[in-house]
Formats: C-alpha cells, structure tokens, sequence
C-alpha cells in the first residue's frame, strides 16, 4: 500500500508529521512525500524543511493521499498542478484523507461537493463556498473522505484510518506505539471551549498582531 503525503511551501508541520508518525508504521506500507517538484519544501514556520521525495508527475496511482493545511494553503486554492493531481489520483485512491485546511484545497479541487467536512476553526464557513456541507466534529468520515480538523486532529484522523485499515485492535496497538494518551493542561482546545479572551487572543496571533 502506498501512501502519499502532499507537501506545499508555508504547510503545518503537524498537519503531516501526526499522520507520518501514524501511517508509517503500518504493515506492508510505502509513505512517500509528495510536492509538485522534488526537494525540500518549508514549512509555515519558515524554520522546518521535508524533502519531497517525489513529483505528482512520478506518484500517479497512491492508495492513500494525505493532504494537510497551513498558511500556504491560500496558495494552492487556484486550478493548477496540486488540484489536477488531486483529481486524477482520487479517481484510484482507496481513501483521500485531509487534515486542517488541506481540506478546502481538496473542496476548491472539486472533491467535497455535497461532503460533509471539517476544517480549521476560523475557516469552517470557507467549506460552504466550494459546495462541501460544514460539520463541527473533530473526524469526519463520508465515503471514502476522510477529513480531520485543525492541527492536532490529523493523529486522530489518521488513527481513525488505521482502524479502518487494520482494524480497531491494530489502530489501538499504534496508539500505544506513539503513547498518544492525550491529557492537555487546558480545556481550551476548540472554540467552543475556550474563553473569549483566548479566542481573541488566538486571533491576534493568527493575525501578526500580537
């Protein structure tokens, strides 16, 4: 099974290192990290760099993609190379899997039409646009799409694959493996549970204004 991991300039890191840290480890499996050319690519931080390991024009038949999000996502949201890809691959793909805002390129791809979705808290409504149908959970799961939410969400998107892959004991095996037994020193992990101060606060630094 091979599963390709896209890679863009300004993605998350974690957006694709959760799911790497997941999806590598299962039996039998190829990960291969994927951008429009080879070679490095950095991340939003401006401080990490993955090498892409292959062009899409060299990953043409993958049973897995995995697209994750980031600031460099606003890059990618115009017809071009990264949606073509996305398209012809998807037509073979055993499951397309996105984390973060990865999921509004693969709805501005054409893909999510009709779906339910999820995406980064601050750009759930951008779904709409595209014709996807916005779902405030943290894993969704409709046919063969499966969409994590903001960031952190892409271990438990990928662990939910993994069940789906290997069943619910093969998934838990992993979870142990990487000792994921989340206990955050705060509650304020979504909107919904965060005060408004730190919503607003959070904006700011979105925003470079803090």
């Amino acid at each position: 099974m091979q599963i390709a991991i896209v890679l863009y300039p300004g993605f998350t890191s974690l957006d694709v290192v959760g799911p790497y840290e997941v999806l590598g480890r299962l039996p039998g499996v190829e990960v291969v990290f994927v951008a429009e050319s080879p070679g490095l690519v950095l991340n939003d931080q401006q401080s990490l760099s993955i090498k892409a390991v292959a062009s899409f024009d060299d990953t043409t038949s993958p049973d897995v993609v995995v697209i994750g999000g980031g600031p460099g996502q606003l890059d990618q949201m115009k017809d071009g190379p990264l949606h073509q890809w996305l398209r012809h691959v998807d037509k073979t793909t055993t499951w397309t899997m996105s984390v973060c805002t990865g999921s509004l390129i693969l709805a501005a791809a054409g893909l999510l039409e009709g779906r339910r979705a999820t995406t980064y808290w601050l750009q759930m409504d951008e779904l709409r646009e595209y014709g996807a149908i916005p779902t405030q959970e943290r894993v969704i799961i409709d046919g063969k799409y499966l969409i994590g939410a903001g960031v952190s969400a892409g271990i438990d998107a990928a662990l939910t694959l993994a069940s789906e892959i290997v069943g619910t004991e093969g998934a838990q095996a992993l979870q142990l493996i990487i000792e994921y037994d989340p206990q955050p020193p705060f509650d304020s992990g979504s909107e919904a549970k965060a005060s408004t101060s730190v919503v607003e606060r959070a904006k700011r630094q979105l925003l470079g204004q803090e």
